[in-house]
Protein backbone atom coordinates (compact mmCIF):
# COMPACT_ATOMS: atom_id res chain seq x y z
CA UNK A 1 0.00 0.00 0.00
CA UNK A 2 1.22 3.41 -0.97
CA UNK A 3 2.07 6.27 1.58
CA UNK A 4 -0.75 8.04 2.62
CA UNK A 5 -1.21 11.68 3.25
CA UNK A 6 -1.49 13.12 6.71
CA UNK A 7 -3.82 15.43 7.46
CA UNK A 8 -4.17 17.87 10.37
CA UNK A 9 -7.19 19.32 11.46
CA UNK A 10 -6.86 22.29 13.74
CA UNK A 11 -9.70 23.45 16.04
CA UNK A 12 -9.86 26.83 18.09
CA UNK A 13 -12.52 27.58 20.57
CA UNK A 14 -12.97 31.08 20.18
CA UNK A 15 -14.42 32.77 23.49
CA UNK A 16 -17.78 33.80 23.43
CA UNK A 17 -18.54 37.24 21.67
CA UNK A 18 -15.08 37.18 19.67
CA UNK A 19 -15.88 35.18 16.30
CA UNK A 20 -16.87 38.06 14.72
CA UNK A 21 -13.16 39.71 15.83
CA UNK A 22 -11.66 36.32 14.66
CA UNK A 23 -13.17 36.32 11.63
CA UNK A 24 -12.25 40.13 10.65
CA UNK A 25 -8.42 39.14 12.04
CA UNK A 26 -8.24 36.14 9.36
CA UNK A 27 -9.99 37.92 6.76
CA UNK A 28 -7.49 41.01 6.55
CA UNK A 29 -4.48 39.32 8.40
CA UNK A 30 -3.96 35.81 8.61
CA UNK A 31 -5.23 34.84 5.45
CA UNK A 32 -3.09 37.42 3.43
CA UNK A 33 -0.28 36.59 5.07
CA UNK A 34 -0.68 32.59 4.41
CA UNK A 35 -1.15 33.51 0.96
CA UNK A 36 2.07 36.05 0.77
CA UNK A 37 4.05 33.42 2.20
CA UNK A 38 2.80 30.45 0.26
CA UNK A 39 1.77 28.62 3.09
CA UNK A 40 -1.73 28.55 1.45
CA UNK A 41 -0.72 25.81 -0.77
CA UNK A 42 -1.06 23.23 2.52
CA UNK A 43 -4.45 24.35 3.10
CA UNK A 44 -7.68 22.19 2.62
CA UNK A 45 -10.07 24.74 4.10
CA UNK A 46 -11.37 26.73 6.81
CA UNK A 47 -14.91 25.45 8.32
CA UNK A 48 -16.69 28.01 11.13
CA UNK A 49 -19.36 25.21 13.20
CA UNK A 50 -22.18 25.65 12.86
CA UNK A 51 -24.11 23.18 14.82
CA UNK A 52 -22.92 21.03 17.66
CA UNK A 53 -20.04 22.56 20.07
CA UNK A 54 -20.82 26.11 18.99
CA UNK A 55 -17.83 28.89 18.64
CA UNK A 56 -15.61 26.88 16.69
CA UNK A 57 -12.77 27.87 14.29
CA UNK A 58 -12.09 24.76 11.92
CA UNK A 59 -8.77 24.67 9.58
CA UNK A 60 -7.66 21.37 7.73
CA UNK A 61 -4.34 21.40 6.50
CA UNK A 62 -2.91 18.05 4.07
CA UNK A 63 0.70 17.33 3.78
CA UNK A 64 2.51 14.20 2.06
CA UNK A 65 4.36 13.31 5.69
CA UNK A 66 5.12 14.37 8.75
CA UNK A 67 8.54 15.83 7.56
CA UNK A 68 6.48 18.33 5.73
CA UNK A 69 4.35 18.82 8.25
CA UNK A 70 7.19 19.78 11.02
CA UNK A 71 8.67 22.13 8.47
CA UNK A 72 5.58 23.78 7.56
CA UNK A 73 4.49 25.04 11.25
CA UNK A 74 8.38 26.13 11.66
CA UNK A 75 8.42 27.80 8.53
CA UNK A 76 5.10 29.90 8.72
CA UNK A 77 6.35 30.32 12.82
CA UNK A 78 9.12 32.09 11.40
CA UNK A 79 7.13 34.62 9.32
CA UNK A 80 6.57 37.91 10.62
CA UNK A 81 3.47 38.43 9.09
CA UNK A 82 1.74 35.95 10.13
CA UNK A 83 2.90 35.92 13.46
CA UNK A 84 1.92 39.28 13.92
CA UNK A 85 -2.00 37.83 12.64
CA UNK A 86 -1.27 35.24 15.39
CA UNK A 87 -0.59 37.51 18.36
CA UNK A 88 -3.86 39.48 17.38
CA UNK A 89 -5.77 35.69 17.41
CA UNK A 90 -4.38 34.15 20.70
CA UNK A 91 -6.39 36.20 23.14
CA UNK A 92 -9.78 35.75 21.46
CA UNK A 93 -9.45 31.51 21.38
CA UNK A 94 -9.42 29.73 24.52
CA UNK A 95 -8.28 26.29 23.48
CA UNK A 96 -6.84 24.48 20.77
CA UNK A 97 -7.08 20.82 19.37
CA UNK A 98 -5.17 19.49 16.99
CA UNK A 99 -6.07 15.68 15.36
CA UNK A 100 -3.62 14.36 12.82
CA UNK A 101 -5.28 11.75 10.30
CA UNK A 102 -4.25 9.53 7.24
CA UNK A 103 -7.22 8.90 4.28
CA UNK A 104 -8.59 5.64 4.69
CA UNK A 105 -7.35 3.55 1.74
CA UNK A 106 -10.46 3.84 -0.23
CA UNK A 107 -13.10 6.72 -1.51
CA UNK A 108 -12.84 10.26 -2.05
CA UNK A 109 -9.77 12.50 -0.75
CA UNK A 110 -10.15 16.32 -0.57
Amino acid sequence: MADLELYERRTYDVNVGDMSKVLELYSNFGWPALEAGGHSKFLVGYFVSDTGPLHQLIHIWRFSGDVERRKFWKNLFADEDFMAFAVQLRPLLHKQEIQLMQSAPWGPRP
